[in-house]
């Protein structure tokens, strides 16, 4: 999954992709490299980020929606907002990437429900100007586990087909570098929930101390792509990430290991 971040103030790359044609030709780019689908966002929510006005999100992201679909590019859509689900939705897109996991609106679950798209909810508990006083566990595995099945149980109710939920244990969402560590390593008992699971390290706060004390966040993509390697050992559905031809790398490394040299 290829990070489109449409935003003005995200921490890796805000405001390099704001006009609609660089946007969409950054996507297309990303697509060459070996990106399956790509994740369009209209709202940063890197720590400390304040809320966007759903009308600015909207402007952001639909028309880039609209010109991927257009080149056959399959899109998710990272939103919280259920009426922006809709849109996009509506504008082709297949996925609705939701980091709140349900819990910023309370139409999501109603619109997904009617909407038949795929669903990624990730573990959350707050938003991003609080969510650092939030990282306070008992068993970091055992707490995301139990919280993401609460929210899969309520997705359920509300009529969402479960072949379509997809699950993020949210790493770095109030979450300190020492939980996202356990997370990963406890993937498995993620995935013993019953859905796929999406990853995103890609360049996250944790990884800094594997890069040059002070360099930029683009520094992280060799211990993000090694992160994609394990994840994918790990057997996930899917990793999210900035630097696309640096994971399919890997990945494509790790696939010739698996199979001995052998292509499928």
């Amino acid at each position: 999954m290829g990070i489109l971040n449409v935003t003005p103030d995200s921490f890796s790359d805000g405001g390099r992709w704001l006009d609609t044609g660089a946007a969409i030709a950054h996507a297309v780019e990303l697509r060459e490299q070996g990106a399956d689908l790509i994740d369009v966002g209209g709202e940063s929510t890197r720590p400390g980020a304040d809320r966007v006005p759903i009308e600015d999100e909207q402007r952001r992201v639909l028309p880039v929606v609209a010109g991927l679909v257009e080149r056959g590019i399959e899109v998710s859509v990272d939103t919280m907002n259920a009426d922006t689900a809709r849109r996009a939705a509506d504008t082709g897109a297949a996925i609705i990437n939701d980091v709140s996991g349900g819990l910023s609106d309370p139409e999501m679950y109603r619109a997904i429900a009617g909407l038949g798209v795929r669903y990624i909810a990730m573990h959350w508990r707050g938003h991003s100007d609080s969510m650092n006083e939030l990282a306070v566990y008992g068993d970091v595995v055992r707490d995301v586990v139990a919280e993401l099945t609460g929210r899969v149980a309520e997705m359920l109710v509300w009529g969402i087909d479960p072949a379509r939920i997809i699950l993020d244990p949210g790493l770095g969402f109030a979450k300190t570098a020492e939980h996202n560590w356990q997370l990963l390593r406890g993937l498995g008992e993620i995935e013993a929930i019953g859905h796929p699971v999406l990853v995103g390290a890609s360049r996250k706060r944790f990884l800094a101390p594997f890069a040059p004390e002070g360099a930029p966040s683009s520094a992280r993509d060799a211990a993000t792509a090694t992160i994609s390697a394990l994840a994918a050992q790990a057997g996930v559905w899917a990793v999210r990430v900035h630097n696309v031809p640096a994971t399919a790398e890997v990945l494509d490394v790790w696939r010739a290991w698996e199979s001995g040299g052998h292509h499928e």
